[in-house]
């Protein structure tokens, strides 16, 4: 089992839509249809990042999800502590202190000081949380454009647009009715 989890990759995954600022917010499902993952699971993901400050909601037909404040001022690290919650890279069970051959009682010397086990996590969970707290959503969504063909930007902005659009027409249709058909020869 992974320590980081897929809902992480997600969330960041959809971040990285949000940074190049949309005409209006999107919504949870668009960002998981745009990306073919599911939208019943990103759900559970967005109040999470809400809660953390990292996006800001808005209701309604034109609702959804922008950044709660400039990509380059949420880091990776960010993500992962609102989504993953605070968790330790490895938990430490003690077990130096249960060598049967001490029946139950380990000697001093067997448990002084931090287990090197331990000490050796605790020194990998502080590098990979520093490499995280370094890369922030901006460095991340820099990295994708400098490898999308030129117009990618603008046609994922398009797409948004689009199903905007799309909801506004259906609301719309829903609110007045559908419209009657025209026969041949009305004017």
């Amino acid at each position: 089992m992974a320590h980081i989890g897929n809902g992480t990759e997600y969330g960041l995954h959809c971040l990285l839509l949000l940074a190049r600022p949309l005409a209006e917010p999107a919504s949870s499902r668009d960002l998981a249809e745009l990306q073919g993952i599911s939208t019943s699971f990103l759900a559970k993901i967005f109040p999470k990042l809400e809660r953390a400050g990292i996006v800001k909601a808005s209701a309604g037909i034109r609702g959804g999800y922008q950044l709660a404040r400039p990509a380059e001022q949420i880091t990776v690290l960010d993500v992962v502590d609102a989504i993953e919650g605070p968790k330790p890279l490895f938990d430490c069970q003690q077990i130096r202190g249960g060598c049967t051959i001490f029946e139950g009682k380990p000697p001093a010397w067997m448990t002084r000081g931090v287990c090197g086990i331990h000490a050796v996590m605790l020194r990998a969970e502080k590098l990979m949380r520093d490499e995280l707290a370094r890369t922030t959503i901006r460095d991340l969504a820099d990295g994708v454009a400098s490898k999308a063909p030129p117009g990618f930007g603008v046609q994922i902005e398009n797409w948004f647009a689009d199903r905007v659009n799309v909801r506004s027409e259906a609301r719309l249709a829903v609110v007045t009715g559908p419209r009657p058909r025209r026969k041949a020869g009305d004017e």
